[in-house]
């Protein structure tokens, strides 16, 4: 194995990962870009085409677009796909966000690390798997996919167009290290109504912020305790109510972030918010509350945010771990990451074992100085390589 380690080290090139992640950064796609992922989506066609890996582009919605290749080694053997979106978050005053550089060993720009930085290392990975010819069972997949960052499209039209593994590695940034799963997510709109009356007349009216605040007293006394305690989260992160400083607010609504894990079910996660404003409208004839997900994290009909797990004990775990500690040079306990990712459609709805691992820092994804460190590109890329040897040649 280590003659087949220096093999492959050979052939990953840092200066053509640094060189695939700038051209990516460089070609926009956030949401205000027409198309968005697609111009990034035909760029990595061409570095497949160019290396003699077949791969396609398909269009997923108004002028969206995935991209898949695929390297088959032309002998029985498992499949491993490697997930990345495509699609980033806008540049939200970011200076240079698209003209990346390098300092310090960081190459920074919008989606060094979220991730067009992964996404190199996948496709450098193959290249070197190809040119090798190291992969002597099974076949890898590369899945580029879009809107990660808003509804999962590309994932779900991946789900739906039966693109399935035996295993599947999400690259999102985790500072090389295996993440076996993901929390669940939920984003809601509690809709708190009173009765607005003058100020002076504060016993004729129903003050629509005093009832969010009786629900919030009650999720910090009921509910977050116990969520908390799962491992989950809930974030009450926006509130507006009111109208002026004389008038008893007649409205009030709140943002709620909500984030479960897998020992919970979207249904019962659901039903805990519900049963709670069941529970202050018995005890108050005047607590009036309408609840519903915000239209930001609707999915498609069908899909929701689920949560991911793979046991630690799973091939794809334990053969990832090893090849990961060996890049990082220390030894860790493998979590689940707190993001959503899109590893959660993966798990629950293709029964896939899924694991969260790659170059880049979560830390530093959608903020103002986001970067990858250079060194974590081919270390990346080793890894990705030496697992998918190892996990495609096993039946």
């Amino acid at each position: 194995m280590e003659d087949l380690k220096e093999l492959l080290k050979q052939h990953i090139d840092e200066d053509l990962l640094v060189k695939l992640t700038k051209d990516l950064v460089s070609i926009e796609t956030h949401p205000l870009i027409p198309g968005q992922e697609t111009a990034a989506c035909v760029y990595i066609k061409e570095f497949f085409d160019k290396e003699g890996i077949p791969c396609y582009v398909k269009e997923v919605k108004d002028g969206r677009s995935n991209v898949v290749a695929t390297l088959d080694s032309g002998k029985p053997g498992r499949t491993l796909i490697f997930n990345g979106h495509t699609d980033t978050v806008k540049a939200d005053g970011m200076v240079d966000a698209f003209n990346p550089w390098i300092e310090d060993g960081k190459l920074y720009g919008r989606g060094t690390s979220d991730m067009k930085g992964p996404l190199a290392s996948i496709m450098v990975a193959m290249k070197a798997l190809k040119d090798t010819g190291a992969l002597k069972e099974g076949k890898v997949i590369f899945t580029g996919v879009a809107d990660e960052e808003q509804n999962s499209i590309g994932t779900i039209d991946i789900i739906e167009d039966g693109i399935k593994g035996d295993a599947v590695i999400v690259c999102e940034p985790t500072e090389l290290k295996v993440n076996n799963g993901n929390r669940g997510l939920e984003w809601f709109r509690f809709h708190f109504i009173g009765k607005t009356v003058h100020g002076g007349e504060q016993a004729k009216g129903i003050n629509a912020i005093k009832k969010a605040v009786d629900f919030i007293n009650a999720m910090e006394e009921k509910l977050i305790p116990d969520v908390f305690a799962r491992g989950g989260t809930v974030n009450y992160g926006v509130i507006h109510g009111g109208t002026q400083l004389s008038t008893v607010a007649g409205e009030c609504e709140l943002l709620v972030d909500r984030r479960y894990t897998a020992d919970e079910t979207y249904e019962s996660m659901y039903k805990e918010f519900t049963d709670l404003l069941g529970e202050l409208s018995a005890k108050d004839p005047k607590f009036k509350c309408e609840m519903e997900v915000l239209d930001v994290s609707v999915m498609k009909e069908g899909y929701v945010h689920e949560p991911a797990y793979t046991p630690l004990d799973s091939d794809i775990v334990k053969i990832t771990k090893k090849y990961s500690v060996d890049a990082i040079g220390e030894d860790y306990d493998v979590v689940f990451i707190k993001a959503w990712t899109d590893a959660g459609l993966i798990s629950t709805y293709q029964k896939t074992p899924v694991i969260i691992c790659g170059p880049g820092l979560m830390e530093c994804c959608h903020a103002l100085h986001e970067y990858v460190p250079v060194d974590h590109l081919p270390k990346a890329s080793l890894m990705y390589a030496l697992t998918a040897i190892e996990f495609c040649g096993k039946e």
